[in-house]
Parts: C-alpha cells; structure tokens; sequence
C-alpha cells in the first residue's frame, strides 16, 4: 500500500534559502540538475518584487525507514559553504527549479549559471534599477536587469560599455541595487548614503525602493506541502510523477539509484555495464532498458522471501534493497544472455523482429531460476510452446505484471513436473480469421509467423539461402507480397486481401526488385532463368514458404489464398499446441471479402 502523510504551511522565503545555505535542505539525488534560462529567473524576481504567487513547493522530510535517499546540496550550495556530507532535514521533491534560481541570484554570491533566449550558457549577475522600480514599478521591463559575469553591459557590438557596476561605487552611482544583498542590505545602504553624502532625495529613493521591494522579499512566504518520515518509496515516486512541474516523470531506476545510493551502491554505473555487455552481445537485446532488468530481479527476490507473493510491480522493485539486487544481478544477466540465446533459436535474432519486448521479463526470469535445467531439450520444447503461445495468443498486449508472475511460476513448476496448468497456454488463442487483418509488422503476431517460416527453413527465392542466413548477415530482407501489389490492383482485388499476411513472405530485397509488379507466372520463370534454379528447386523454394508452387505458375490467387491460409493455420497449431478453428468456406474468395471487418488492430508495445 502506498503509505503518505504530509502537513501544509507557509515558509519564508529568506529562511528557505537560508536552510539550503546551510545544507538543512537539499535534493534526492534522484532530482536531475536543472537551470532555468535568464528571462525565467527575471520573471520569478519580479513576481515576488509584486508579490505574486509562484506555486507551492513539495518536500520530503528525511530520517523515514521506508525511504532512505542519497541527498545532494542545490547547485550553488555546495561550492558557496563547501558542505560535506551534512545530512539534510529535508528534500525537495517539487520546487526545485525555483529554489535553486532563487538560492543562485539571492542568496549565492556569485554569477548565477544560466542560458540566454538561444539555449547558450551564459553568467549573470542580477540587479534592480531602484529608480525605475519606483517609478514604474518592478514588473518594468528594464527594472530588473541581467548583467555579464564582469558586471559591464555593452553595446554597439561590443565596443561601447553602456553601463559598468564592477565596483561598489559604480552600483551607487547608477542606483542599481544587487539582488544577491536583498537580504543583507545593510551594508549596502551605508555605503550608499555615503556615497551620495546623504543626499535627500537618495535617502527618499532608497526608502521607497526597501519598502517596495526589499520588504516585499522579506515577507514573501511560500506554500511548502512537507511529506512526512512515514511516506513510502511508491507514494514518494506517484507523488513526484503528479506534482513534478518540469512534466518529467520519475522511473523507479531512479528512484532506486538514489535509494541504493545512501547503502554506498552505486546502481546507475553496475547496469551501465551490464547493459553494454547484453546489447553488444545481443542485437535482439538492443531495445531492453533497467525497468525490465528490475523486474527479473524482483519477480525472483519476491519468491526467494518466506512470505509474500511472488510480484514484479512498481511497489514490489522499490522495495528491493540493494543486497538483493547485488545477490541477483549476475545470475539475471546470464538469465537474458540465455533468454537472447533461445530467441536466436526460434529465428529472432535483432530487436526489430521481437514481438513482445516484455516478455524478456519472464522468459529471463524463468531460466535463471531454472538454471542448468534450462538447457535440457525437454525443457526447451516446453519453453518453446509457452512463448509461441504468448505471441500468437497476443497475451502481452496490455497490462503485464501480473501474467510476469503468473508464468514465472507456471513455466518453472510445469518444467519441474509440479504442475501441468501453465495459464498462457490455457488461456491462448489464435482465431483463423485474425490471418486476414494481420497486414504489418507493427503486430507481434505478424512478426512471430514469419519468425515461423525461418524456423521451418525458408530460402530465398532467388539465391535458395535459408531466409535465416540472410538475416543474420544483414541481406536486406523484408517481407514483401508474394502476389504483387500491382498485379493485384489490376484484378480487382480488395486491399484486405492481398496486403494480408497470408499474401507476404521474406525475401531479400534485390528477389524483390526481380519480382516487380509481374505476374507470379513470370517472376518465376525469369528468377529460374537468371539464378539458373530449376523448376523442381524453385518448387522446393517456395514450399518452404507453404506456398503452393502449382497456385503461383497458373496466376490462380484463389487457390493460393486458400492453400496458404491452411498451411500457416497448420503451423501455428503445431507450435501452440492448439486447434484453430475455422469458419467454413473463411479463406474462399467468392465470400465477400470487403465485407470482412479488419478486427483486432494490429499492436506491438514496442511500436
């Protein structure tokens, strides 16, 4: 359960940027450094100068048991009281690029580090026009000004100093007040005063800007919402997704590496590492991220406990303690190195080609638990008819945490001979009328027949390589329709028909370029001719395909259509270990093939 309690109040300002001054308020160190450009930070000056509200600010109270983050001083705050290792009071979860403009231009004492209009860094100091300020109020354009890190503003292109406030005396000559003293100005005004030998009309000037703006930075008072000790990993994370204005979502990696990091692990650099050696061994790993790497992890920490259900979901990873993680780690890296094998084997071999990236989760989790009982054939074959259920059942298609848990148990305890009820296998099902609106590869579906196909061997039509082959060296394969496009149109046929996947197969790009818009009776005849394939070869060929060569010599779709539908309904059976049922007279063109609806939208989470 996501446990928060939290008390609403109003803090000043100065004393806000007081406790980050002094490290009694810092960030988690999962918050991401952030600077707001110059004309942000002018426009925050001049709302507070007019006592305008800025929004509310969320923080974390420090010291919970649930919740133990690494905190890092606000940028500025470090270098300005050289803090080390002061542990803060409080975190900052929401307000954090307002109060590290604020600390920077008010209270830091040097340039502050932003960017200009353009996204260029730039320094700048920032100063109020006190005349103008009065005159015409802070919300002037040219009250608040930002001036270079050498306090000189140019113009004519850089040749001409417009206004130099590098010394002190320099500032009370222009009446330009710093805004990093609105808090100290003692100091200042003496100097002033001096300056001006008292003057009158100076003292009035500097009375009315203190009682316009300087008063109003000190009784500026901001809404802080403070989330107490007992808040919990999950309720800190959902809040920060809620309320973080800068519209970034947290995702429990971070949140974890900042948790791991007050145990002295730094998570972020070992999946760094781990991610580097899986992808570059691995193309079909090349879309994983660490949120799939967590859930492996936690589906196998949760079963490892005494008590508690066996679970991968957000609660479940951000429980994790970094010596579980630590203890896991390397057995689930070779969990996927073993997962990417087994891909390989069914003719998956790039990211691109995986019809359901989620499902990494529990195939790397089943056989790391499984261990060297994950190499034996038996267990391959039960593994085998599992996954190709998952993908032509469509059972990773929405939410998943839950099917995770229920097939690392199921998997695992039907491969030990302790159950014989696996409920993806139960529940799959493959509708022979889904063969008709499966028309791209964005569906997992679509990617898995032709994985199919190169499992059973399909060759190329032009040079006879397994289709395999060359995918692995990177020929240029794509799917393409057997039937042309073109020839297709000039028959009449419906789309629906001939852009199913029942009319497209693998082959190499330049077969394609052979094939053209011609007549399947043609193409053939000139790819024999040219590759000098015979007749009983190219036969041979487009078998491998199922497609039946007699179908394609005589331009008879129909019969095609029918023969290959049947074909691939025979191959998703086998690997299912399912009937498909079909709708009598489904595949036969004299139905009314407009008036079939396009069904399940093709859907692919990678997409």
């Amino acid at each position: 359960m996501s446990i928060a309690s939290f008390d609403s109040n109003k803090d000043f300002v100065s004393k806000m940027l007081q406790d980050i001054g002094k490290g009694k308020t810092q960030l988690p160190d999962f918050q991401r450094g952030w600077v707001w450009d110059d004309d942000h930070i002018r426009d925050l000056l001049a709302s507070i100068a007019q006592s305008f509200p800025i929004g509310a600010v969320m923080t974390l109270q420090t010291g919970g048991t649930d919740v133990s983050f690494k905190p890092r001083p606000i940028e500025g705050a470090d270098e300005a009281l050289q803090l080390q290792g002061m542990d803060p009071e409080t975190l900052i979860l929401d307000g954090q690029q307002r109060l590290t403009s604020l600390f920077q231009s008010l209270e830091m004492g040097r340039p502050v580090s932003t960017k200009d209009s353009k996204g260029k860094k730039i320094h700048r100091w920032y100063y109020f026009d006190m005349r103008r300020c009065v005159e015409y109020g802070p919300e002037d354009e040219e009250a608040i000004l930002s001036i270079p890190e050498d306090k000189k503003l140019m113009r004519n292109f850089g040749r001409d100093i417009a206004r130099d406030l590098s010394t002190r005396e320099q500032e009370y000559a222009n009446d330009m007040f710093p805004a990093h003293l609105l808090f100290d100005s003692g100091d200042w005004r003496r100097g002033y005063s001096a300056h001006w030998k008292h003057s009158d009309n100076k003292t009035i000037l500097y009375d009315k800007f203190e009682e316009q703006v300087i008063e109003a930075f000190r009784r500026y008072q901001i809404p802080v919402i403070e989330l107490g000790k007992e808040t919990s990993k999950e309720a800190v994370c959902i809040v920060f997704e809620k309320v973080n204005s800068g519209g970034v979502s947290l995702t429990v990696f971070e949140l974890l590496t900042a948790s791991f990091a007050a145990d002295n692990f730094q998570l972020r650099e070992d999946w760094e590492g781990r991610e580097e050696t899986l992808k570059n061994s691995h193309p079909v790993l090349h879309d994983m991220d660490s949120t799939l790497f967590l859930q492996v992890i936690a589906l196998l920490a949760t079963q490892s406990r005494e008590r508690g259900a066996v679970s991968c979901k957000r609660k479940d990873i951000l429980r994790l303690r970094a010596a579980e993680y630590d203890d896991w780690a390397d057995c689930v890296q070779t969990g996927f190195d073993k997962a990417a094998r087994f891909l390989h084997r069914q003719k998956i071999f790039q990211a691109s080609d995986l019809p359901y990236r989620t499902q990494l989760v529990p195939l790397a989790a089943i056989l790391t638990d499984l261990g060297l009982d994950a190499d034996a054939e038996g267990t391959n074959r039960k593994l085998t008819r599992w996954y190709w259920c998952g993908v032509l059942g469509e059972m990773y298609g929405g939410t998943t945490e839950t099917r995770f848990a229920n097939d690392f148990l199921d998997v695992t305890r039907w491969v030990r001979g302790e159950t014989e009820a696996v409920r993806t296998i139960q529940d799959a099902n493959f509708q022979a009328n889904r063969l008709l609106t499966l028309r791209t590869r964005n569906s997992a579906a679509y990617k898995g027949i032709h994985a199919l196909l190169m499992r059973d061997g399909s060759q190329d039509f032009r040079t006879g390589e397994p289709v395999e082959d060359q995918t692995f060296f990177d020929d240029r394969i794509d799917i393409h329709h057997i039937f042309p496009k073109n020839w297709c149109r000039n028959q009449g046929m419906a789309p629906k028909v001939y852009n199913s996947i029942v009319n497209k197969t693998a082959i190499a790009a330049r077969t394609n370029r052979s094939i053209g818009g011609r007549a399947p009776s043609e193409y053939l005849l000139t790819l024999q001719k040219n590759a000098d394939i015979s007749e009983t070869s190219m036969n041979d060929i487009l078998a491998s395909h199922r497609i039946c060569a007699q179908s394609l010599r005589t331009d008879d779709f129909s019969r095609f259509f029918a023969s290959r539908a049947e074909s691939l309904l025979q191959c998703i059976e086998t690997v299912m270990g399912h009937p498909v049922w079909r709708e009598e007279g489904l595949f036969r063109l004299e139905a009314p093939m407009e008036d079939y609806d396009d069904g399940p939208k093709d859907w692919n989470e990678n997409a």
